[in-house]
Formats: structure tokens, C-alpha cells, sequence
């Protein structure tokens, strides 16, 4: 007896996966045919005495075995099993109790049932079209047993209990095909279950990949909007330093020296708004190390945020040249400032790396998520803090961070307050070093 980009061929791989699973679902159930067929035969024979060919039925056995044997190994290497694979599969073991049954009483024989098995898992594990076929090739092969087939030479001390013999043998095959039933189907709904629970979570990421896109268009249009008052007020800010009558006020002289810092700050984040998005307006992913990048984004927050402490911890180790993007530093500023706002006293940031990763820890002493926020953290609108909009930091950085081939996990302290982790592959934006093969 004997199933990615996101969004482009994600589905068709969970099908896939689904195929390779009913596949192995499918070896399984054919090593329980070669153990049931073996002890059939040898009970047959040897203990009640029923003449059987045993050479081409323990060959039949040994071919069912062969097969399983030589799939298990390419089953490993392959991801995906199509739906013509599985119907050569079926039609393989019908094929083979059709054989078994010829040589031992063709329809005579009760265990002529398990037909109907083949047929169930035609029915649950092929496409339409296959599964009719499964039916027209089962029911054939009956048909051919109702006429050519071998007759069972029984003892003579059976001939009077031939009635007894078939129900006896006709329940066997009953509760045979009922406990492989339950077994497989349940198998195989665990498996179609699990496909679907994915697909839906490939839904649900296509349409925050689209959120994503939206925002990114709206914020790429403010940002455009804003960099030409932006730069008005930087124009007349230094006007202004060199009007002799605004330079003598020293007072004056130093407010328009922070709002000259102010608006230069707004360009850098409509720039960084810019670049996000795809711009080409301001400055690309340069070449730099980790141990640089790390220091300056620490450094560069902290000028940010004068008031707020934080506690900075770089054990990455040996330095390594990396490529600095934009978008990652964007995503740790994000985080940043969201354990800044739950403690504004005293954060940590603590960086690491750990078998070709690297782990960017950060902690606050706040109230911490919320339940509800931990078991969907990730999706937007999520949040502590009121107000419209909220929640959407931790959805880009989740979002950011997936697309950068990384994840993000969160927890509570038990003594309050939270960890968010980074966790990013270092080839990710790792450079390989001169005569190397290894990042």
C-alpha cells in the first residue's frame, strides 16, 4: 500500500510542502503494508497450511520495500512532491495488491476490501481528476480478479468452514482498513491544517507588506512636500546670522543657532524618509564596520536625546566591515525610542554576536507589553500608548527586520519592564574580507 520571495511563490510552496508530508505520510503507511503482508503470508502458510506461491508474493513484498527504501533518501533532498508523484505512488500499491490478491484467490480473497483504502486516499490526497482515475483503475482490477486469478488450495480440514473462514477474514480486513484509516486521514488533516494556518499567514503578511507600501508612499510624498520649507527656513536662518542688527543680540544669536540645529535635524529626517523610500536624494549605504556602525548609532542618539540615559554595551568582538543600511539603523532608533519613552531615565543596549549573528538587545524599565501586544506583537495598531497611530514602531521594525533577513522577539522582565532582541544574519550586510569565502 502505499506536497520563499513572500507574496510571489509562497503559496505554491506551502502546496508543496503539504505534497512532501502526504508523501511521507504515504511511505509510512506502505512499510505497515509490507509488515501486514508479510505476516499474512507466513501465517497462511506456514501455520495454516494454505499452499502459496511465496516466491512472487515475498517478491512483491521486497519491491514495496525496495521502493520505500530508495524514496526515504530522495524524499529528504526534495522540497516539493507533485500531484502526478503521489498518483504513480497509489497506482504503484494498487498495482501491487492486485498482484498479491491474483496469486491468493483473486476475488475470493476478503483483503479484495482494501480497494476501498486506495481509493479514500486517492480521494483525500489527489487532485479531481487523479482520484477518478484511481477509482477506473481500482475498479478494473476487481473486475479482473472476478475472473482471472489463481485458487487458494486450502487443507482439507478448511473445506467445511469456508463460510466461518471468509467472515473471520472479511473482519480482518475490516478493522485493518479502519485503524489505517484513522491513522493516515487523521495524519493527513494535520498536514492540510498546517498548510492553511500558513497560507493565511501569508495573507496576512501580504497585506501588511501592502500597509507597508502604503505608508512609505505617503510618508515619501510628505517628505518631498516638507524639504522645500525646510530648506526656505534654513536659507533665511542664515540670513538672519548676518543681519548686523540680529548679530548683535547674543541671546538671539544663540535661539537661531538651535532652530538652525532643529531644521537641519528635520532635513535629516526627511532624508532618511527619502532614502527609505527608495529615493535616490541623500546618502547611500556606505562602507564601514560593525563595531563603527554600532558606536556611531549610539552615539548619534544619545545627541538626540541629551535627557535620556543609556546604558551601551558592545561585546560584538572582532570588528568585521560591514555595509552600513539606513534602514537598519532606522529600525534601532525605532526601538530606542520606544524603550526611551516607557523609561526616559536609564535604557540598555547591549550588542553581541552569536554563531554568524548579530544580537542587538534592548532594555527599559517600563510597565512592558501587555499580553494581548505579546501574543500580536508585529502587527500595527498595537500599543501601550494612546493616541491614533500608535502601534505602527514595532510593526515596521518587525517588518524591516524580515525583509534584512532577521526576526524580532520580545518579552517581559520578570522584575518589569521589557527586551526587544534583533536578531540579524551578519551576511546579510556582512562584507566579504580579501581572499575569503566567509563574510
Amino acid at each position: 500500500m502505499a506536497l520563499p520571495a513572500p507574496g510571489a511563490f509562497a503559496p505554491a510552496a506551502a502546496t508543496d510542502a503539504a505534497g512532501r508530508k502526504n508523501m511521507g505520510q504515504l511511505i509510512h503507511l506502505r512499510w505497515l503494508a509490507v509488515a501486514g503482508q508479510l505476516a499474512t503470508i507466513l501465517v497462511a502458510h506456514f501455520l495454516m497450511g494454505i499452499a502459496l506461491p511465496m516466491a512472487p508474493m515475498l517478491a512483491m513484498v521486497v519491491a514495496a520495500a525496495a521502493l520505500n527504501i530508495a524514496s526515504r533518501p530522495l524524499l529528504r533532498r526534495r522540497r516539493d512532491v507533485t500531484n502526478a508523484e503521489i498518483f504513480l505512488a497509489l497506482i504503484f500499491d494498487v498495482v501491487l495488491l492486485t498482484v498479491q490478491l491474483y496469486l491468493s484467490g483473486g476475488a475470493t480473497n476478503p483483503f479484495v476490501s482494501l480497494y476501498l483504502l486506495q481509493v479514500v486516499l486517492g480521494a483525500v490526497l489527489l487532485d479531481i481528476w487523479s482520484a477518478w482515475m484511481i477509482v477506473g483503475v481500482t475498479s478494473g482490477c476487481f473486475a479482473l480478479l472476478t475472473v482471472a486469478y489463481r485458487p487458494l488450495d486450502l487443507p482439507a480440514r478448511f473445506l467445511g468452514r469456508l463460510v466461518d473462514l471468509h467472515t473471520l477474514g472479511r473482519w480482518i480486513c475490516f478493522a485493518l482498513v479502519a485503524v489505517l484509516l484513522v491513522m493516515f486521514v487523521t495524519r493527513i488533516s494535520r498536514n492540510l491544517r498546517s498548510r492553511d494556518a500558513h497560507l493565511a499567514d501569508l495573507r496576512q503578511q501580504a497585506a501588511e507588506e501592502d500597509h507597508i507600501i502604503r505608508m512609505g508612499l505617503l510618508a515619501s510624498g510628505a517628505a518631498h512636500e516638507l524639504g522645500t520649507p525646510l530648506a526656505s527656513l534654513a536659507v533665511i536662518l542664515n540670513d538672519w546670522r548676518r543681519m548686523p542688527a540680529l548679530a548683535a543680540d547674543a541671546e538671539l544669536m544663540e535661539e537661531i543657532g538651535e532652530m538652525q540645529a532643529e531644521v537641519q535635524r528635520c532635513k535629516a529626517i526627511v532624508t532618511g524618509i527619502l532614502l527609505s523610500a527608495g529615493d535616490p536624494r541623500g546618502e547611500a549605504p556606505a562602507v564601514t564596520t560593525m563595531n563603527r556602525f554600532l558606536d556611531d548609532v549610539v552615539d548619534d542618539w544619545r545627541a538626540a536625546h541629551p535627557s535620556a540615559g543609556i546604558d551601551y554595551d558592545n561585546r560584538f568582538g572582532d570588528d568585521m566591515p560591514i555595509v552600513s543600511d539606513p534602514a537598519l539603523k532606522q529600525v534601532i532608533w525605532n526601538v530606542l525610542d520606544n524603550a526611551g519613552e516607557m523609561a526616559p531615565e536609564r535604557i540598555a543596549f547591549h550588542a553581541r554576536r552569536d554563531e554568524g549573528s548579530l544580537i542587538l538587545l534592548i532594555r527599559d524599565d517600563g510597565p512592558g507589553f501587555t499580553p494581548a501586544m505579546l501574543a500580536s506583537y508585529g502587527r500595527p495598531y498595537q500599543s501601550t500608548k494612546a493616541g491614533a497611530g500608535r502601534g505602527l514602531g514595532l510593526f515596521l521594525v518587525v517588518n524591516v527586520m524580515r525583509k534584512l533577513g532577521g526576526r524580532v522577539e520580545v518579552a517581559n522582565r520578570p522584575g518589569g519592564g521589557a527586551d526587544v532582541t534583533l536578531i540579524l544574519p551578519l551576511a546579510t550586510i556582512g562584507m566579504k574580507e580579501p581572499g575569503s569565502d566567509v563574510p
